[in-house]
């Protein structure tokens, strides 16, 4: 143990009676009683300030020659003491706030030889009040509180006042307060504004509020690394820009496979070779921008055999989810979420791409594997896999945004119904990305789900009610709502009729931007009209 006599609820005190000694259980402080008739108490000085750290130590244990003798007051009234063993014990908390006296009173061995010290002290539980200018609660955004910016390239300001606060900081800096008046200045906005103000009694606020960024009204096409370096296939896309029909193409960065399509730097790209020259990433970049054409660099995050199989090797298996038996689960294709060596590579290779110059991190299979639960285990994890998605998203986005890039997240179109299934929380995802892009494409729905006899037979019924689904469970995030329509034929042909039937379903839901997935990449031109902007019928 050790004496402190620091402005806190603890007490030392020294009397003329045989030897007494006190001491504070939780923050091991000591109250003395020694012969002479002197009391004196070292702690709770007149005119300290508590704050709510302080009220969590508030249990007071004396030990005394005569326990029966020893008396405590606060504001008044006594304060009831209980004996352990040769201890006396008492609770001082919970304390209102507001001002408060404890008086500890010690009889000494001689006459007249009794102390008695009394002090005043305050207790303020009361964080310091944030308020922060241009805060918005209306619109597609729900009720949550939300800054918004114009665009991703652009500096960002924002003003606010702070009440009752001695220090304030942003992300742990330091930030300039004059007369209860803040203001901050971002190069780009940030994909939160994080402020934290503390008072004279410890007591802190923090808060977070997300930066909202309107996304661009987008008409996309998927189109594979692969695809790009084929040049009939890529001439298909660019007519389809020429035309008016798309002003946006979603690239691969990594695929499926776990192949990255350009010459990435990452060195973890390079030591599983990873990286192949299948396009010019700069090059591309410039000729899509010169058309005036958006860039979306779609990442396959967890879905990875290229580093699973490399990691299985090189011994490196906790990258891997796991069989019971200690495998690899799936075949080495699927690699760990909670692995910070696998986290931060998806990471990097968002990061690389976003200072190139792709406008979009879209990232997919950010979820765990198809099956079970019980049949697969992820080294490393704390928490549930859902929560593990969602901070992995957010640490994306924080790292992604200063460089211009947005950040979005494919997710299965049945997480809006069975979040469990693989491990995709719609909410939560919504609160750390910019968008959601759900997969609704109507010949993955199961026969009867949302009332829909034959969902892959009425796309645009399937279509209207899953985003509506989605939507509502988005409300009162951040996120937009960019889906991924169908333009593929699986158990039933599927053409121009039946894609505009899609497009026009999500924007009677809001949702006018969209990007169509082909993986062999031959898109219905004619379902998208030419154009400036899509109309629907």
């Amino acid at each position: 143990m050790k004496t402190i006599t620091s402005a806190r609820p603890w007490l030392v005190a020294a009397g003329a009676t045989a030897a007494v000694t006190a001491a504070l259980v939780a923050g091991g402080l000591v109250i003395r009683q020694i012969a002479g008739p002197e009391l004196r108490v070292n702690a709770v000085r007149d005119g300290a300030v508590l704050g709510r750290a302080d009220l969590n130590r508030q249990i007071l244990a004396i030990e005394a020659g005569e326990p029966g003798k020893v008396r405590a007051r606060l504001d008044g009234r006594p304060l009831p003491l209980r004996i352990r063993g040769n201890r006396l014990m008492a609770r001082l908390s919970p304390l209102t706030d507001g001002e408060h006296k404890l008086t500890v009173t010690a009889p000494g061995s001689l006459p007249l030889a009794a102390g008695t010290i009394t002090r005043r002290f305050t207790v303020d539980t009361t964080p310091p009040s944030v308020k922060m200018d241009g805060l918005r609660t209306a619109g597609a955004n729900g009720s949550t509180p939300h800054l918004r910016a114009p665009g991703l390239r652009r500096p960002f300001s924002l003003s606010g006042r702070v009440t009752d606060a001695v220090r304030v900081t942003s992300d742990g800096r330091p930030v300039k307060v004059r007369d209860g008046k803040f203001a901050l200045v971002y190069k780009v906005p940030p994909d939160a504004v994080r402020i934290t103000a503390y008072d004279a009694a410890g007591n802190r606020a923090d808060h977070r509020v997300p930066v909202v960024v309107p996304h661009p009204e987008i008409r996309a096409v998927h189109v594979t690394a692969q695809a790009w370096a084929s040049e009939p296939l890529r001439d298909r896309v660019l007519k389809m820009i020429r035309e008016g029909r798309i002003n946006t193409v979603q690239l691969d960065i990594k695929n499926e496979d776990g192949i990255v399509g350009y010459d990435s730097q990452v060195p973890l790209a390079q030591d599983v070779k990873a990286a192949r020259p299948l396009y010019d990433a700069r090059k591309t970049l410039d000729r899509l921008h010169g058309m005036k054409v958006r860039v979306i660099g779609r990442i396959v995050a967890f879905r990875d055999p290229q580093l699973g199989k490399a990691s299985w090797l090189a011994g490196r298996r906790d990258r891997l989810v796991r069989a019971p038996d200690g495998g690899a689960y799936g075949a080495q294709s699927f690699t760990n979420i909670a692995d910070p060596e696998v986290r931060r590579y998806n990471i990097d290779l968002a990061v690389e791409a976003a200072r190139l110059g792709f406008d979009d991190i879209l990232y997919d299979h950010v979820r765990r594997p198809d099956g079970p639960l019980k049949s697969m285990s992820f080294p490393g994890l704390k928490g549930s896999v859902e929560d593990s998605v969602a901070s992995f998203l957010a640490e994306a986005r924080r790292l992604v945004r200063p460089h211009g890039a947005f950040l979005g997240a494919s997710v299965h179109g049945t997480a809006v119904i069975r979040p469990l299934e693989v491990g995709q929380d719609v909410t939560k995802i919504g609160r750390n990305v910019d968008y959601v892009s759900p997969m609704v494409y109507p010949s993955r729905w199961r026969a009867g789900e949302f009332g829909i006899k034959n969902p892959d037979a009425d796309p645009q019924q399937t279509v209207y009610t899953s985003l509506l689904a989605f939507r509502k469970a988005l409300q009162g995030t951040p996120a937009q709502v960019i889906p991924w329509l169908q333009d593929f034929s699986a158990g039933r042909p599927y053409g121009t009729a039946e894609v505009r039937a899609q497009i026009d379903a999500a924007a009677r839901t809001g949702s006018r931007s969209f990007l169509l997935w082909d993986p062999s990449v031959r898109y219905h031109p004619d379902a998208l009209r030419p154009g400036t902007t899509e109309k629907s019928a």
